[in-house]
């Protein structure tokens, strides 16, 4: 199959033109959406910018890339990580793409967006301001990957102007398709920072960076704070080993290497200069050969820092997890001794469905989508959510609970369960786009709640676990048929119908024996009625105007439709006494789950209120259902209750009727599917 970027070319070819992208146009609104752009932009390709422009310059192994006027510096840094990955970096930006002839102007790139790897894109027409570029660009060569490859971030993300509010740790992941973990230093955190921890996270595939994070937007600036030290604020140093320095005196002192990868775009009066740095009296503590042999460590733009210093200098660890797959192609990482195994889902938050919010809400948390974990052995994992939503990104997080004590687990987990045990772990709720969290974990099942902050916020996720002896699965309920919605009657059963609907009744006074003569009356000498006649007799019969809303003439035609017997479209009087009777069942039922407001039933809290009726029903019908009867306000009222169950028991009769070998599959043909038999919906 011919892909985009191919077919492009080809209409190029073709059409003799270089391509112009009509999803991401040369306009200023591609600029800034919301704010008036401080500069007219022109949008020019690279030709007409320099003479000999070029993709990728091979020839120079070091990171020249600056901001320009209007760039971010938080993306320069995530580009800096990336470009001292060249498997993973050449993954980004396809190296088979340049200026040569023939030439289309079209360039395409790979993120990692809304838990995939997606092709993007772009032409290159780039926004400059007095004939130089507005953003991203290489200071020292005519590379244009930079400028190129932040117009094709920019279009996923709608604008440039989109990327001032991006992160560091969320550009990590779209960049390398890893989970993103920060780590505090603090001596209050959580994490004990110690040589060992590093150990450990240097025998991963992960990358792992040294960040000070002050609390300032530092991401939006164009200038970044410089330490005394040398050391820069608000940019990534790459943590490549550890090692010990033998000193004269006997003792060992405890030294990280770091790179910056920004070594090359900024001025060498701002290089480390603390101790262990290239011209520190530090030195003069160890022998030559020891000093030769950790020098001879180092390559440019790297040096060592003691780690106590590290731990004085820097506020947090920000590391990029990568599963063995993505990490196969990173020779950097083609050594590690241990290698992430990823578990992946994604699913969504729908309205009624499976948006249940957080633990605040225990009327409805429990229909968020239910994943078990399994480990084999005691082992730390990571749990990331990344929401999709990007513009107007959710509150999210996640909550982990102990199943090792539960017996036997059938389906999703009910509300009583949630009521009844305590959570194991509790992440963060934020709006960022990923929220990921380190737990260690005996071996056994775990279940992960994934949800939005507020109960009925809809958007796509996904949720992705890292470990060792990891397994996940969600965990689904099977539709089934737990009662007969309309159970046998005793021949001495009678019907009442309260003319007052209060909350103390069930609103249904008289026998309906009383209205046996208006039956008569509108019934035809065979003394049955059709749906028209029907709605006649619920309006006259029923107390009120809310109950009398089922007397719809959608509902009555469900009723003749699934009560008829002879294919005539007709009920006789025992029929209209058995859906009575049935009628003021499911109100009791419709009540029970319309706690805050009576007669308005919550679209999340309909799952439960069928099962009271006996339906038990899995995630994908139950999704169909809200998606036929809920309102605008993401509710029901009882005349949509009503409707629900009488099409759930058409629907369980006419498979019934089918499955004549009851092994739960039936076969249809196309009359049965356009027209079936006795369906009305």
């Amino acid at each position: 199959m011919t892909s985009s970027y191919e077919r492009i070319k080809s209409e190029c070819k073709q059409k003799g033109v270089l391509w112009e992208d009509e999803d991401f146009p040369s306009t200023q609104s591609s600029v800034f959406y919301h704010q008036t752009p401080p500069f007219t932009f022109q949008w020019k390709r690279p030709h007409e910018i320099v003479s000999n422009p070029v993709f990728v310059n091979d020839a120079s192994a070091q990171f020249d890339i600056v901001p320009g006027k209007m760039g971010d510096r938080w993306l320069v840094s995530c580009l800096g990580v990336l470009y001292l990955s060249k498997g993973l970096f050449y993954r980004v930006v396809p190296a088979d793409q340049n200026f040569d002839k023939p030439y289309y102007g079209v360039f395409r790139f790979r993120l990692w967006w809304c838990g995939e790897w997606l092709e993007v894109l772009v032409d290159d027409r780039l926004p400059t301001i007095n004939g130089k570029l507005a953003f991203l660009q290489a200071q020292n060569t005519n590379s244009f990957w930079p400028g190129l490859l932040e117009k094709a971030y920019a279009k996923l993300h709608g604008s440039y102007e989109a990327l001032k509010y991006g992160t560091l740790l969320d550009g990590l992941a779209d960049l390398t398709g890893g989970i993103t973990e920060s780590i505090s230093i603090k001596a209050d955190s959580n994490i004990l920072i110690r040589p060992p921890l590093l150990h450990s996270l240097l025998d991963t595939t992960s990358i792992i960076t040294c960040t000070i994070n002050n609390g300032v937007m530092t991401q939006i600036r164009n200038q970044t704070e410089v330490l005394q030290n040398g050391i820069h604020v608000g940019i990534n140093y790459r943590l490549c080993s550890m090692d010990k320095a033998e000193t004269i005196m006997g003792d060992t002192v405890q030294l990280v290497r770091l790179r910056n990868p920004l070594a090359q775009t900024l001025s060498k009066s701002s290089n480390f200069n603390g101790d262990w740095s290239s011209f520190s009296n530090s030195w003069e503590r160890v022998t030559m050969n020891e000093r030769n042999r950790l020098i001879e460590q180092l390559d440019q733009g790297e040096f060592w820092m003691s780690f106590f210093d590290m731990t004085q200098t820097f506020t947090h660890l920000e590391c990029v997890h990568l599963d063995s797959d993505t990490a196969r192609d990173e020779p950097q990482l083609a050594d590690k001794s241990r290698r992430w195994l990823m578990r992946l889902y994604q699913g969504s938050w729908k309205r009624g469905v499976t948006a249940g919010g957080c633990r605040n809400n225990p009327d409805s948390f429990h229909i968020n989508p239910q994943l078990q974990l399994f480990l084999s052995e005691k082992e730390d994992v990571i749990i990331s959510v990344n929401q999709h939503s990007v513009l107007e990104p959710k509150v999210i997080g996640f909550t982990v609970y102990n199943l090792n004590n539960v017996q036997s687990i059938n389906g999703c987990l009910s509300k009583n369960f949630f009521k009844k045990h305590k959570s194991l772990v509790n992440s963060q709720y934020t709006n960022s786009r990923q929220i990921s969290h380190r737990c260690s974990l005996d071996p056994g099942r775990y279940l992960i709640m994934a949800t939005t902050f507020e109960p009925a916020e809809e958007a796509s996720f996904s949720v992705r676990v890292l470990g060792s002896t990891i397994r996940l699965a969600l965990l689904e309920t099977q539709t089934m048929l737990l009662l007969d919605p309309f159970p046998l009657l005793n021949s001495n059963t009678k019907i009442t119908i309260d003319s007052t609907n209060n909350n103390n009744n069930n609103g249904i006074s008289c026998s309906t024996a009383q209205y046996e003569p208006v039956f008569m009356q509108l019934a035809d000498d065979q003394r049955t009625l059709n749906c028209f006649d029907l709605q006649e007799l619920l309006e006259a019969c029923l107390p009120n105007d809310y109950i009398r809303s089922c007397a719809s003439i959608d509902v009555c035609r469900q009723v003749v439709c699934l009560m008829d017997k002879t294919n005539r479209g007709r009920i006789n009087f025992n029929d209209f006494n058995k859906f009575m009777i049935n009628l003021k069942t499911w109100w009791g039922v419709f009540k029970m789950h319309t706690k805050e407001k009576s007669g308005i039933l919550k679209a999340e809290r309909l799952r439960d209120a069928l099962f009271d009726v006996g339906f038990q029903l899995s995630t994908d019908n139950i999704s169909i259902l809200i998606l036929r009867y809920m309102r605008r306000d993401g509710t029901l009222r009882l005349a949509d209750f009503i409707s629900a169950i009488l099409h759930l028991t058409m629907a369980f009769e006419l498979f019934k009727a089918k499955d004549t070998n009851q092994d739960g599959i039936i076969s249809m043909g196309m009359s049965e599917v356009c027209l079936p038999e006795k369906t009305s919906f």
